[in-house]
């Protein structure tokens, strides 16, 4: 059984599987740390801000391997630091990361003590992080230390470890590169594209007077494989399956029509990667295209499977509305 966020119907991705959640895992204490104690505001231009004692890096030598494969990371050892520190040991040559936009990286962990590899997130390529106020206020170092530096920069990050800890924990060093860094897509209001009629057997979808779908599922049948509809055939960019969406939806039950989850109810949009939500989601809005309207009909084997979850029981109906992709 996945894990529920805030919306029923969509669960949330495994901490393990995001990148960012898992470079932030392994800089937690830390971080908790720099939250506790604040940190100075990002200048009006900012470049990347160091932070801690960064002389304890003067060792650190980073040999780039290029976008695909782990660089060579040397220092002196043991690493150890007292306070969360960060530096760029090397400067790229590109444009300077602005704040707002969403940057791509990599990154490698290594042990303080001996250098060895902790997690090697290069062999799941270039992954973003959003450079958004939230981030600045959760995860202010972080934000500092990529905001302003250049593209093709190495930045180095040392965490103190928990000598209370059994065993002690040793430093922890992170080196992540940044690879690019765009403004993010405009999101819609609403879905936007040409009407498409969908063939008779389907459930019905009608808007009421505030726009907001409304599905009717009288005499349809349980579906023998899932069916994804366009219902409005949107002209944006084609969803990937390791997109990150940004939807309106509506989902029912097909069995009595009972609704029991809407984003709409919520008076707002909600963002999910691809990869985190239930099978029928994943497979069936790869390949459509932003501006669309989807209507998905989910035998349960995709959905939550024979005893259903929460009010989500069996077949499933959703209509989503795909406003964003990133």
């Amino acid at each position: 059984m996945e894990a529920l966020c805030a919306v029923p119907s969509v669960p949330c991705p495994d901490e393990s599987v995001f990148f960012v959640r898992r470079l932030l895992a392994i800089l937690l204490p830390a971080l908790l740390l720099m939250t506790a104690c604040g940190g100075s505001n990002p200048a009006a231009e900012p470049t990347s801000q160091s932070a801690g004692d960064t002389s304890k890096l003067d060792s650190v030598k980073v040999t780039d391997n290029g976008n695909d494969k782990a660089p060579g990371v040397e220092f002196a050892k043991p690493l150890s630091v007292t306070e969360p520190t960060v530096k760029v040991v090397v400067e790229g040559d590109g444009e300077r990361v602005k704040a707002g936009q969403t940057a791509e990286l990599v990154y490698v962990a290594v042990d303080g003590n001996d250098g060895k590899t902790v997690e090697d997130a290069y062999t799941n390529g270039p992954q973003p992080i959003d450079l958004t106020d939230e981030l600045k206020s959760g995860n202010q170092q972080i934000y500092n230390a990529i905001v302003g530096a250049k593209i093709g920069s190495q930045i180095a990050f040392a965490t103190p470890g928990n000598a209370s800890a059994s065993p002690a924990a040793s430093t922890q060093l992170v080196v992540f590169k940044l690879l690019s860094a765009k403004d993010p897509a405009p999101v819609l209001d609403k879905p936007e594209g040409e009407t498409v009629t969908p063939p008779a057997g389907l459930p019905t979808v009608k808007e009421d007077d505030k726009g907001i779908p409304q599905i009717s599922v009288d005499g349809v049948a349980a579906p023998k494989e899932l069916i994804s509809q366009d219902l409005i055939k949107g002209k944006g960019a084609v969803v990937k399956a390791t997109d990150t969406l940004t939807v309106n939806y509506v989902g029912v039950n097909l069995v009595g029509g009972t609704k029991f989850d809407s984003s709409y109810d919520r008076g707002k949009s909600t963002s999910f990667p691809l990869t985190g939500v239930i099978k029928g989601w994943t497979q069936g809005l790869e390949g459509k295209t932003v501006g669309s309207r989807v209507l998905l009909v989910i035998p349960q084997d995709l959905a939550y499977g024979a005893a259903g979850q929460g009010q989500a029981k069996g077949d499933l109906v959703f209509v989503v509305d795909i406003l964003g992709v990133k």
